[in-house]
């Protein structure tokens, strides 16, 4: 094995790689962010704190910092109330429409972000159907009633329940079917069972979703400048807003830098917590999970209608979109929903009108270009990550993690700030203003992501292979493209596809990027929101909106259903030695996901067994 340590890493490929990777992550991770603390503290080659006094003397930026932490909080309370209920009524509760209600929760795997907030705002802002049908039984009631802060946090709360709707979810299912028993045996109420064992057990999922809650209401930008108006602003639309001008681009800077600093408190004080908790280990030989009566009535029929409300909720906006959608536009500007107004022409205009088609266009393009690009990159630079730690791959894995750790307005504004001139590290070439630095954008947001699931593909990889076709006489680069690549190969396609899928309708780091003249969807949905518009806005959103959930949709279901779909089908006899290459792409990413799992109750050779058990 050090044998082919050392003659892996003396190869002229890794040498290639490692340094294009420590190009890559000092000119795009390091510099841009280092530079946008020098630019907001020593804009003139010393130190100044003038950008300080600017932000605080700002009364609209003061607001936006409060609005933001309140937002954060608030966020990481309620959806933690809604996503631990949808979890628990369709995975551990009987409920009758179980599995009906469970679609109607994950609307959220295809609807979401800019495309969310505009349809939330089409069908219950001032001229939606909804406010419409309020206003005519109760005519005393204000049209712009959803907006500000209670709505952001409405629409935000049912757009990310989809991490519990994942990591709780899972978390749940694995839980000992066994301990559950013995409480109920011991005279433990269904209330005592989930206070004392189900939620402890879920606690280490719980606190990785509760950050990624807090993160996403401290950066959200969507919503807030969609539905929150003038009244409620947070940080994010403030950066925006501050860095069109060069006047007041520092003070965006430092907004940015505040934004950032923030995520990494929360991160550390969170792991801090999480760290310090003690977690309930599940028995070393678990049964699976039965769902649990609830013998109560009164409480069944609470817990039933409250299960059918948020259906409801979660399902409505996505009913109207498509409705909305095949309906003209003069009556989608004024609320009306009648059979007689249904057309065609909508798509027709979409599909084969030049100018509609063309956002669509420009985001599959990107989209498609910055999934093939990062996993392309990622799944050599992965692997050496993966199979030879040392202090330096520990410190440029870290480095990769830099998009996760500071928010995606910080990372384009500090791209903007560096590469607006021509700079050295990029052979005199300017980026800013160009079409290519929002490609560049995307494809740093989704490093972390890859280069963590991948890795985790990589480790599933039997190490005998590789040892195998290296005592035949097969280099390292020959190794890589015929044994381990098509081995890992199902799970990069799944991984590149699901970075698609979320690049589409991008609306947080294209604000910042874009081209002028190549708007993506995500923009151009936005400026449909807007009033003023012409009649067809309104109407072409909807059908970018249905178009959209088409190919998520389609997407999920390659990654997700076919595998779910064999599960319905008669139990197989198990395969005691199953090749890596046989792995369909849905299993891949199922073991990827477990193995960065953050739940530290469960030993490697647990998780060997569940597979094996799967």
């Amino acid at each position: 094995m050090t044998a082919l340590r050392s003659r892996t890493l003396r190869s002229p490929f890794v040498l290639i790689a490692g340094a294009v990777l420590i190009w890559f992550v000092t000119a795009f991770l390091i510099w841009p962010n280092a530079n946008l603390l020098i630019a907001t503290f020593f804009p003139n080659g010393a130190f100044s704190l003038r950008a300080v006094d600017k932000l605080l003397s700002s009364p609209r930026a003061m607001r936006s910092l409060g609005n933001s932490f309140l937002l954060a909080l608030a966020l990481s309370v309620t959806v933690n109330i809604v996503g631990v209920f949808i979890v628990l009524v369709t995975g551990y509760f009987r409920i009758r429409g179980a599995r009906l209600l469970w679609l109607g929760y994950a609307t959220t795997f295809i609807y979401g972000g800019i495309v969310l907030a505009a349809g939330y705002k089409f069908i219950y802002g001032p001229d939606g159907v909804i406010t419409r049908l309020v206003t005519g039984l109760i005519p005393q009631t204000d049209p712009n009633w959803f907006g500000g802060f209670f709505a952001v946090l409405l629409v935000m709360t049912f757009a990310t329940t989809t991490n519990h709707m994942l990591f709780v979810g899972n978390a749940l299912k694995r839980l000992d079917n066994q301990t559950i028993e013995a409480a109920r045996n011991m005279g433990a109420s269904h209330w005592r069972i989930l206070r004392r064992v189900v939620l402890p057990a879920l606690k280490p999922t719980l606190f990785a979703v509760t950050i990624l809650s807090f993160l996403t209401g401290l950066g959200a930008l969507s919503a807030p400048q969609v539905l929150g108006g003038q009244d409620f602003q947070t940080i994010t639309p403030m950066i925006l807003a501050f860095a069109a001008t060069t006047t007041s681009r520092d003070v965006a800077a430092l907004l940015a830098i505040v934004l950032g600093s923030a995520t990494i408190i929360m991160l550390a004080v969170m792991t801090r917590l999480e760290r310090g908790g003690t977690y309930y280990a599940v028995s070393k030989v678990a049964a699976r999970l039965e769902k649990q009566t609830i013998t109560n009535p009164t409480a069944s029929k609470i817990i039933h209608t409250a299960a059918y409300l948020l259906f409801f909720i979660y399902i409505s906006p996505v009913i109207f979109v498509v409705l909305y959608s095949f309906t003209d536009g003069s009556a989608i500007e004024t609320g009306v929903l009648s059979p007689d107004r249904f057309t065609l022409d909508n798509y027709a205009r979409v599909l084969f009108q030049a100018s509609a088609l063309r956002p669509f266009l420009i985001s599959l393009v990107y989209s498609a270009l910055a999934a093939a690009i990062v996993v392309g990159g990622l799944l050599f630079v992965s692997r050496i990550l993966q199979k030879y730690p040392s202090r330096l791959t520990s410190v440029l894995e870290y480095l990769l993690h830099i998009p996760w750790i500071l928010p995606a307005a910080m990372i384009a504004l500090g791209l903007i700030i560096t590469y607006d001139r021509p700079s050295p590290l990029l052979g005199g070439i300017v980026l800013s203003g160009t079409t290519g630095i929002m490609l560049i954008g995307f494809v740093i947001i989704k490093i972390p992501f890859t280069l963590r699931m991948l890795k985790a593909a990589f480790a599933s990889v039997s190490e005998s292979m590789e040892e195998a076709a290296t005592v035949m006489g097969a280099g390292t680069l020959y190794t890589f493209r015929r044994v381990l690549l098509p081995a890992v190969l199902p799970a990069a396609a799944a991984i590149a596809a699901l970075n698609f899928n979320s690049l589409l309708d991008d609306y947080d780091t294209a604000v910042f990027l874009a081209h002028p003249l190549f708007q993506p969807l995500g923009l151009q949905i936005k400026a449909n929101t807007d009033s003023g518009g012409d009649v067809h806005s309104a109407a072409n959103t909807f059908v970018y909106t249905v178009l959209l959930m088409i190919v998520a949709g389609t997407i999920m279901f390659l990654v997700y259903g076919r595998s779910t779909s064999g599960k319905r089908h008669k139990k197989r006899p198990v395969r005691t030695h199953p090749g890596p290459v046989a792995e369909s792409a849905a299993h891949q990413l199922s073991a990827a996901g477990e193995a960065d799992t953050l739940d530290s109750t469960t030993s490697p050779e647990a998780r060997r067994r569940d597979r094996v058990h799967r």
